[in-house]
């Protein structure tokens, strides 16, 4: 097989869900009110962007054949710590930010280590430090309140030139800093290794344990960039045990329409971003064509569902454990 044609094998699920982000896009804002221009692309990424790093942080997880239900959890718990320390002069702003990402990464470690070394399910890990996470995140905000330094969060959320978001920037750098190192890395190939099957993967000699506890981590960090873009969007901090909940679902539907199997061992976290610049267009388009809303939560369920569902429809075909493998 050409190189070519083993690279479009290899990323298929990602470009689908490039094409289908495309085709909705254009769809929304040729029926926008305002047409296709600077402003509309801005609010689009501003609101799609959170969801992204969110979805990227659950890829990372279920690439290794885990899930992580705390990821909306740490996002609203870091929204509400940058409320208290994303704040003052630029130094004191700077510090504020690695604090937030520590903590983050601090609440991905948690759960790689409890999950690893704990011999712990990750679905039942995750949902009990999510709660933990978000106990601290109601210890800081009891009520909404806080601030951000407004010059960052403007500039966060502005744009560059006058045309290209800055969230959009901000996305393609975490990509290139982050995934792309990470793919192609020994610890990466690892992850991809034990999600398609743990034991050979074992048996191999590939460091499975720092594989997974790298995911978890990496999976904390990305969740503590989405809570400081929240902060960023919102100049508060608010323990939305509702919103966090939100966050985590709606990542694991981004993060299959994205194309990674939620089986483990497939999947991109680029093709995760698509998944969720495509949902959230979903809620855009719905709000271009003047949809009631009190049937949008139905039509987003409903989405939601068949979103989930689209993971499972590989094992129809499946006879045997080789012929997944």
């Amino acid at each position: 097989m050409k190189d070519w044609r083993f690279w479009l094998a290899e990323n298929k699920s990602t470009l689908m869900a490039a094409a289908t982000f495309v085709f909705m896009f254009i769809i929304y804002v040729s029926n926008h009110p305002a047409g296709f221009t600077a402003n509309v692309v801005q609010t689009a990424a501003n609101k799609a962007t959170l969801l992204a790093f969110v979805a990227m942080a659950q890829s990372l997880v279920i690439i290794t054949a885990g899930i992580d239900l705390s990821v909306g959890m740490i996002l609203t718990l870091c929204n509400c710590l940058a409320s208290w320390i994303v704040l003052g002069t630029g130094l004191e702003t700077t510090l504020g930010i690695v604090g937030v990402l520590l903590a983050g990464s601090a609440c991905g470690a948690l759960n790689g280590l409890i999950v690893i070394f704990g011999r712990l399910q990750p679905i039942v890990t995750t949902i009990a430090t999510g709660a933990m996470f978000f106990g601290i995140a109601l210890f800081l905000r009891p009520f909404p309140g806080g601030s951000v330094n407004e010059t960052l969060a403007d500039f966060m959320t502005g744009k560059a030139f006058g045309v290209i978001p800055i969230s959009f920037i901000t996305l393609l750098a975490v990509i290139l800093i982050v995934w792309i190192p990470y793919s192609r890395s020994v610890i990466g190939r690892a992850a991809y290794a034990a999600g398609s099957s743990e034991n050979a993967a074992y048996m191999s000699g590939m460091p499975v344990k720092m594989a997974k506890f790298t995911a978890y981590v990496l999976s904390g960090l990305l969740s503590a960039i989405g809570g400081l873009y929240l902060t960023f969007f919102s100049y508060t901090g608010e323990a939305a045990y509702a919103s966090g909940n939100t966050y985590t679902l709606f990542s694991i539907a981004a993060v299959v329409l994205g194309g990674v199997s939620l089986m483990g061992g497939r999947g991109s976290a680029i093709g995760a971003v698509f998944g969720a610049l495509a949902f959230r267009t979903i809620g855009d388009l719905l709000f271009v064509f003047d949809f009631d809303p009190l049937w949008q939560p139905l039509f987003q369920g409903v989405v939601l569902m068949f979103a989930v569902s689209i993971g499972a429809f590989g094992l129809l075909r499946v006879r045997n454990k080789l012929d997944w493998f």
